[in-house]
């Protein structure tokens, strides 16, 4: 049967309020919620409703391409529905989403490698005073040290920073040992403040 969800898709183009709103739940009320409704596409629909804007700004961040993390979001969602029957935990459907997302940006983020690396460099854009504007913010300065750390501290540190999870949570989703979760966001946070000094010395 095809996927019901066109109406609720449409939806990541206008950011209601209410998705907004209720981002801030936790994953203990999202999976309290979802285990009422009877079918997947209200379930999914609930997820979507509560979550989505939390997980696009994750993959907007992870991939640096707001339009490519509402696909890796919207391609998470559509596996969630495929799969909802068969999910022993309902209630763990969120950390499955979570998951899921950061896997697509991972294979969004190696095929744009490839790409980069046989494609012919072309002459750079101009800077506009728009740019030079938004580079001179603390977050696009912070966002452009984030970019010089490796795939993994990058991760560590954006969902613990950003994302605001737990070392616990952060190490099921990478599905890493809470030890290791610990030691890339120290590593992570030292590159990031080096990052950091040697773009302010050199007047970035």
């Amino acid at each position: 049967m095809d996927l019901p969800l066109g109406t609720i898709w449409s939806r990541s183009r206008t950011r209601t309020s209410a998705a907004r709103g209720e981002e801030a739940g936790t994953d203990d009320a999202a999976g309290s919620t979802v285990t009422a409704p009877r079918s997947a596409d209200e379930a999914v629909g609930v997820l979507y409703a509560t979550h989505w804007y939390q997980l696009v700004r994750l993959a907007t961040l992870l991939t640096r391409d707001a339009s490519v993390a509402e696909e890796l979001v919207q391609d998470a969602f559509v596996s969630l529905h495929r799969r909802w029957n068969s999910l022993t935990d309902p209630a763990a459907a969120h950390g499955y989403l979570r998951t899921t997302v950061i896997n697509n940006a991972r294979s969004a983020l190696r095929h744009r490698g490839v790409e980069e690396r046989y494609r012919q460099p072309g002459p750079p854009d101009p800077a506009g005073p728009e740019e030079r504007a938004v580079q001179a913010t603390e977050d696009a300065r912070v966002l452009t040290a984030l970019r010089t750390l490796s795939r993994r501290q990058q991760e560590v540190l954006v969902l613990r920073y950003y994302g605001d999870l737990s070392e616990q949570d952060i190490a099921h989703t990478l599905g890493l040992t809470k030890g290791a979760v610990k030691s890339h966001a120290h590593r992570g946070l030292a590159a990031l403040k080096a990052a950091l000094e040697r773009a302010e010395a050199a007047g970035l």
